[in-house]
């Protein structure tokens, strides 16, 4: 009797021998709404979801290419490497933490920095990569940010910085605080040279990244939610015992709170950075005599 019994199998052993016809990696679940959405169309909206607007990490490349126009910049210093001056290890050797990183990034360091045109103006970017050991600010980090701000300098054209970190990179001691300092007082002398300077504070922006030149902006944009502060909020409550108020370190937050000027959707934020480089008086480069222009324009009053 036993041929006329039928054997029913679960329906998770029948799932697991048939594969799946639709390839993994098409459809992507909102964090936010858990909405599902489709890759190509996230990417189109530039990551962020189209219905409840929760902004996705993008990548350091992925940033140039949203404000530059028609995506096209040139890359500067690409070659520069940190060492391992040091000798640090912790649950592995720098060095080999360095090895691996950028075999998987396929970048040198933290931070690209890239010249183009941002709505037909001509700019100076640095972008921090947080998938680089958290967008730490290194040596290299430090050095690449300054010689941005002084290729900004010689050229007399805006600079921007977008700020994607967890702050000094513990592995580089005090010599990646001191990038803080380094990095700061490039700002001054663009500063004194009357050239405008964004920050933009993506999610997230924290440490000595926060304490230092994302905070130093002519105008300082964050995108909305974005995580910002020096310690984190779990470090803050248990050091002052206590609970802290609702969408505390996010940007609408620090936005209320005067400690930025703008929240900025990323849909917006090239035609956002545009005008206020224009409400500046930044000349484009295509203008005979950039530099004098400039004089003349800082001398009058708005």
């Amino acid at each position: 009797m036993a041929w006329f019994k039928k054997t029913r199998k679960s329906i998770a052993s029948q799932t697991a021998e048939k594969p799946s016809r639709v390839p993994e990696g098409l459809w992507v679940k909102c964090p936010g709404c858990s909405q599902l959405i489709y890759n190509k169309d996230l990417e189109a909206n530039l990551n962020v979801c189209p219905k409840c607007a929760h902004h996705f990490r993008i990548s350091a490349t992925e940033r140039l290419t949203a404000l530059f126009d028609d995506g096209r910049y040139e890359e500067h210093f690409p070659n520069l490497i940190s060492t391992d001056p040091l000798d640090f290890a912790d649950t592995k050797p720098y060095r080999e933490r360095l090895r691996k990183t950028r075999e998987t990034t396929g970048l040198k360091d933290s931070v690209i920095v890239a010249t183009g045109r941002l709505e037909g103006l001509d700019v100076v970017v640095a972008a921090m990569e947080y998938s680089f050991i958290g967008g730490s600010l290194g040596v290299v980090a430090g050095e690449k940010i300054t010689r941005a701000l002084e290729l900004a300098l010689a050229r007399r054209q805006p600079a921007i910085i977008v700020s994607c970190s967890g702050g000094a990179r513990m592995m580089e001691g005090a010599l990646s605080l001191m990038q803080m300092a380094k990095v700061s007082a490039a700002l001054a002398r663009l500063d004194r040279a009357r050239l405008p300077f964004i920050s933009v504070l993506t999610d997230p922006t924290t440490g000595g990244v926060t304490a230092s030149f994302a905070m130093l902006g002519d105008l300082n944009i964050a995108e909305p939610k974005a995580l910002i502060g020096f310690a984190g909020p779990r470090v803050i409550e248990q050091t002052i015992r206590q609970t802290l108020p609702e969408g505390f370190q996010r940007s609408e937050f620090l936005l209320e709170h005067g400690m930025l000027d703008l929240v900025v959707d990323r849909r917006d934020l090239k035609a956002s950075i545009a005008r206020a480089l224009r409400f500046m008086r930044a000349i484009p480069a295509t203008s005979p005599e950039p530099a004098a222009a400039l004089a003349g324009v800082s001398g009058e009053s708005t």
